[in-house]
């Protein structure tokens, strides 16, 4: 075992008293050693009730004869976070949480560990650390909200944004917005719909680092904390097994999981997040195996922001399972890729109907023949971006239109909001990416306002920062290179004609190259205040979007 390592032999001695001295047993420090990671706190809705959560996971471990032990990881909530400097540090947390589960795993000589994340950037974090210690690990989420509801109808997180445009708008006065805030999110959990927390759990599931229901099965369900205690038991078969993490994360399992990703119409986020998890198993995943499955994948799935249903409809309908029983079907799988319970082919099952609906629909009967998730090359973008398709209204499939060009977020949002944006505009949101943030945030309340004013059907957005998955509309992220880097995105101007082609899979700035040799020659980054502790450690060492936004 590797914990022998600190607690056999004569020159351990000190080590054993020092866990003794935490109040383990000999009998108990003679078994498997399992690191529980857990980022339970008091901030994150999707955090506050995993202390439950874990409390099932070590029951779990020692009904199987192990030990768990358990530490935390921070947490940052990206709804919270968003639309002020405090995003800056969502994506960057992401290596935090990594590099923390990695030392203690490594520190310590657990034997093997069960991770407890929840939320956008700590489940990508933890399974990166997965794959950096490979030492046998079962991943346990906290569960997906409920969804609320207001006026008999559901509501989520992204309704409560995009409500903030229609009180701007006229369309809703204060006393609704105030009703709003107070059902949007009725509990503990990971955000309602298909946002990218949920969708990152899914995908662990289709990875093979989870149990099956550990992306759709309720933050409050019983079953969840069931799930839990299953996951405690099966990391010590893993343990007898000796099976690891980069038995699981091979290639075939992240073609599984961007296979997944594409029938459920999943965050942009992945784009990021499933590279950097490669990167951190030794394996390469380009941006164009992203374009290449989704070409043969068809979108199954219409969850909120680009439909009605929310993640528990998915539960009910054979959550993810299900989803992969219809991919396996249409060969989009690899059914014989291992998972932490078996191969894939051993866990699939049938799609059920909801309330008479399918929420998962049928093969020859789906969303669209094509992956929810588009990756765009052009002269704008020549490393490429990446747009949530299956949540473009289809009369923006195709567009034309004037750039409107700002270097923040904020005036951004400030000309939205002050009806300064006409149906047809491109908006430009630069000096946003992984550098140049620096921290690259998500543009969330930019596009929930253009929503909530009715232009989500007439106005693009395109920027090299980022989108939360609740965002919907011809939202055009990650463009690479970053204006930061002297990215063509920094050489647009006010009223450049900009298209996008989402079916084509072209964004083009429609600038002669004369002109366009002209304004870099002239060109300068504009300065910025100077970053400081974490963020300027961040800003040096991180890399391309493209590539993950890993850091050197």
């Amino acid at each position: 075992m590797h914990s022998d390592r600190v607690k056999k032999g004569v020159t351990r001695a000190p080590h054993r008293s020092l866990f003794y001295a935490s109040g383990l047993t000999p009998q108990e420090l003679a078994r498997p050693i399992i690191g529980i990671a857990n980022s339970f706190n008091e901030i994150v809705p999707g955090h506050v009730h995993l202390r439950s959560v874990a409390e099932a996971v070590k029951a779990g471990v020692r009904s199987a004869g192990g030990t768990p032990l358990e530490f935390n990881t921070i947490a940052i909530c990206d709804g919270i976070a968003m639309g002020h400097d405090g995003m800056r540090y969502s994506l960057p947390s992401r290596e935090l949480i990594a590099d923390s589960v990695e030392s203690m795993a490594m520190a310590h000589a657990f034997d093997g560990l069960v991770m407890i994340p929840n939320c956008d950037k700590v489940v990508p974090g933890m399974l990166m650390a997965a794959a950096r210690i490979n030492r046998p690990t079962v991943v346990v989420s906290g569960g997906p909200m409920l969804a609320g509801r207001h006026d008999g109808k559901p509501v989520d997180v992204k309704t409560l944004f995009e409500a903030v445009g229609k009180h701007e708008a006229g369309a809703i006065d204060t006393t609704e917005l105030t009703e709003l805030e107070r059902t949007a999110c009725p509990g503990c959990g990971s955000c309602a719909g298909l946002f990218t927390a949920n969708t990152m759990n899914c995908l662990t599931e289709a990875l093979g680092m989870g149990l099956p229901g550990n992306g759709t099965i309720p933050a409050v369900s019983a079953e969840r904390i069931r799930l839990a205690k299953e996951a405690g038991a099966c990391v010590m078969k893993l343990v007898a097994d000796d099976c690891r993490p980069r038995d699981i994360l091979t290639l075939d399992a992240f073609e599984n999981a961007i296979a997944v990703d594409m029938a459920i119409g999943g965050s942009t986020n992945t784009v990021l997040h499933l590279p950097a998890i490669a990167h951190a198993a030794g394996l390469a995943l380009p941006l164009d195996a992203f374009d290449a499955i989704s070409a043969k994948t068809p979108c199954l799935v219409k969850l909120s922001p680009s439909g009605e249903h929310h993640m528990e409809d998915l539960n009910s309908a054979g959550g993810i399972p299900a989803v992969l029983g219809q991919l396996l079907k249409a060969g989009c799988v690899h059914g014989t890729a291992l998972t932490v319970s078996g191969r894939i082919t051993e866990l699939v099952t049938g799609p059920r109907a909801v309330d008479g609906n399918s929420v998962i629909r049928p093969l020859d009967d789906p969303v669209s023949v094509n992956g929810g998730i588009r990756i765009l090359r052009g002269n704008l973008a020549p490393d490429g971006c990446v747009v949530k398709a299956s949540a473009v209204c289809p009369e923006m499939k195709q567009h034309e239109g004037p750039a409107r060009v700002f270097d923040r977020e904020e005036p951004a949002l400030a000309s939205i909001l002050a009806g300064e944006i006409r149906p047809g505009d491109v908006i430009v949101i630069r000096y946003e990416g992984p550098r140049g943030g620096p921290g690259m945030r998500e543009m969330l309340m930019a596009t929930s306002a253009l929503a909530g004013m009715g232009l989500d059907d007439s106005v693009a957005l395109i920027t090299d920062g980022r989108f939360s998955g609740a965002s919907r509309g011809a939202a055009i992220g990650h463009v690479c290179p970053e204006a930061a880097a002297g990215g063509m995105i920094a050489l647009i101007q006010d009223g450049d004609p900009i298209s996008i082609a989402i079916e084509g899979g072209a964004l083009t700035l429609h600038v002669p190259d004369v002109e366009l040799d002209q304004r870099r020659k002239a060109w300068t980054a504009p300065v910025r205040e100077a970053t400081d502790g974490y963020l300027d450690r961040y800003t040096r060492l991180v890399g391309k979007a493209s590539k993950g936004a890993v850091l050197s």
